[in-house]
């Protein structure tokens, strides 16, 4: 097997095959200008091949989102039951409605499945009205 230059043809200066334990062959040139191209081209394709890396770790599957989706909303549920729990048991449950707050505030990931959808809402809007509920007992105090 021939191994040419980057233009396809082969690179002007002696070329003398140099042998690898495992059989692989290439040719080294003396000459400068092949090695100054190619260490030219090497930047370019190690940013270009970090890039497409970045590009596919930000690719997320649908799969992906839906798991997300649900994630966030059984730990609303949860975040529910322990603001219940503080109210049941007397407290104020101060810490239970921030983890809550801040828990409603992350972003929700789109899922195409209508069903799975309008029962996230509910449990969203089931959160802002605990929310509110204990902003107005806080104003009236």
């Amino acid at each position: 097997m021939k191994v040419n230059g980057p233009s396809g043809t082969p690179s002007a200066g002696s070329q003398r095959p140099v042998r690898s334990a495992g059989g692989f062959s290439m040719p080294q040139t003396s000459g400068a200008a092949p090695a100054t191209a190619a260490a030219a081209t090497a930047p370019a394709s190690a940013v270009a091949d970090v890039s497409a890396l970045m590009a596919l770790q930000g690719v997320e599957t649908a799969t992906e989102r839906r798991r997300r989706a649900i994630r966030r909303g059984g730990t609303l549920l949860d975040r529910l039951e322990e603001l219940k729990l503080a109210m049941l048991s007397g407290e104020a449950g101060e810490a239970a409605l921030e983890r809550l707050g801040r828990t409603l505030r992350e972003e929700r990931p789109e899922d195409n499945d209508a069903s799975l959808t309008g029962l996230l809402e509910q449990i969203d809007l089931r959160a802002a009205v605990e929310l509110a509920k204990a902003e107005v007992r806080r104003s009236a105090a």
